[in-house]
């Protein structure tokens, strides 16, 4: 009988010695990695690497998060590895080891369906939409100077076509079978070269270099099996020849609002409890770490002071996302162990809000009348006393507002840890967008529910403010 499996930490056993590895995935990638209409991680990496696993007697945890995220993961070692229909470059093979190519690709360009553009010399001093890190963007890259336009990037599938639909761009670049997918899903785009795609490239399954060799034997010994024996072709014939609506459910459940929250209603549950749970742990713990900050601040020792005043203004300086990235991706290199994606952005909250919480505390002492302080010094009052019988009791009622003004913008700043795969509530609409193509209505309902989140704690906000003034 196995015994527990330990997940999150990379390479892991059971009691019975079988591994555990740490996969990461762009989650935003149909045909190739998306969530079906059940929530669940599907498409052709995904049952490759279900049946591998399987054959090959490994498990894995799957971390979903952008492209450019996920890869990094793994060179950070805070993955094992990635499958994320990732093209097989020289460039790549510098930072990765691949496996044997499971899926052989090309290149073709899209506009939308009304557009007027017939050749790629019409795209001469336009904007044209990629996604970061993919063969698709690789390739305009490479044409760019030569056809004389412009480029504009973005980590997701959804909002690249969205902007070229829009018309803010006028045409993509991508993989041929995704942007086939997504047109068979709805998108209003036209691929332009369907049947003559520019150079062809591979697709692999990737480990960091020099690492988890392992992992890579079994799986292309697991490829290697499910290729001979016709597996590989029924799953990749599984997804590009069946109907959009097998993995997206039926058109009312896709399209319509009503349809779209109620069969997605436990994701959307999921997603805000998550973003609660991060927004109570950070700023409750931000707000322990922006007191002391704010103490220090007001400290009567130069060098308390002056370190207070550079913790404030380094972590209020450096974007979040930055930060976040920093935590999850570049720390552990420096450190030599992992942290969790939930912990990375618990510890973003914590520095990045602590610091906004540590300049408003240290406001709030320093805007009690100077008077108090010398009346209670005069009383025989040490400085320590004074400061927690007198000015805290005062500067805190003053804070309250600002604490609670905290709270609501924490809850918006958790958004931002979606690109290191935190399973929040931004992050829930971008996997459901993806498989639907419904970005103005899923991004309205999640609008909403942080609307009524909000409005709820600026409620709590005028109660708590009345009550401290009463």
């Amino acid at each position: 009988m196995a015994g527990l499996v330990m997940v999150g930490q990379g390479l892991t056993a059971t009691a019975d010695t079988t591994p555990n590895y740490v996969i990461t995935t762009d989650a935003t990638y149909p045909p190739f990695d998306f969530q079906d209409k059940n929530n669940q991680y599907v498409g052709i990496d995904q049952d490759i690497l279900k049946e591998i696993a399987k054959r090959e007697g490994f498990t894995y945890t799957l971390k979903p998060m952008s492209f450019n995220a996920a890869t990094q993961s793994v060179t950070s070692d805070q993955a094992d590895g990635v499958i994320a229909g990732m093209s097989i470059t020289d460039e790549r093979r510098q930072v990765f080891d691949f496996s044997t190519p499971y899926y052989k690709s090309g290149i073709a360009w899209a506009v939308s369906k009304d557009s007027k553009v017939k050749s790629l010399d019409d795209l001469r001093g336009k904007t044209v939409a990629i996604k970061t890190g993919t063969s698709g963007a690789n390739y305009a890259l490479s044409v760019q100077k030569k056809y004389g336009f412009k480029v504009t990037y973005f980590n997701d599938s959804e909002t690249l076509y969205r902007d070229v639909i829009n018309g803010n761009s006028v045409a993509t670049f991508g993989d041929l079978p995704v942007l086939q997918y997504s047109i068979k899903n709805g998108t209003q785009l036209k691929v332009m070269n369907p049947k003559d795609p520019f150079e062809a490239g591979e697709y692999g399954f990737a480990v960091k270099k020099g690492g988890n060799a392992k992992l890579l034997a079994s799986f292309n010994e697991g490829f290697a099996e499910i290729k001979k024996d016709g597996t590989y072709d029924k799953i990749v014939n599984k997804y590009l020849d069946a109907s959009a609506s097998t993995f997206t459910g039926n058109k009312a459940n896709s399209t319509t609002v009503w349809g779209i929250l109620t069969s997605n209603k436990k994701a959307f549950l999921d997603g805000l409890f998550e973003t609660i749970l991060l927004t109570v742990m950070g700023i409750f713990l931000a707000s322990i770490w922006g007191i002391i900050l704010g103490i220090m601040g007001i400290s009567q020792n130069k060098l308390v002071r002056g370190t207070a005043t550079t913790i404030i203004y380094i972590f209020r300086g450096l974007p979040m996302m930055v930060l976040a990235f920093f935590i999850y991706i570049g720390l552990p290199t420096a450190i030599g162990f992992k942290i969790p994606a939930f912990v990375a952005g618990v510890i973003t909250l914590i520095l990045n809000e602590g610091a906004y919480t540590g300049a408003f505390v240290r406001g709030g002492f320093e805007a009690v009348e100077r008077g108090q302080m010398e009346a209670a010094r005069s009383l025989g009052l040490s400085y320590g006393v004074a400061m927690r019988k007198v000015i805290m009791p005062q500067g805190i009622k003053i804070m309250v507002p600002s604490f609670i003004n905290q709270f609501i913008i924490t809850l918006k700043d958790t958004s931002i840890l979606s690109a290191i795969g935190i399973l929040e509530l931004t992050q829930t609409g971008t996997l459901i967008v993806s498989r639907n193509s419904q970005g103005f209505k899923v991004w309205a309902i999640i609008a909403v529910i942080y609307l009524v989140v909000i409005t709820l704690l600026t409620w709590l906000s005028n109660w708590v403010e009345k009550r401290t003034k009463a």
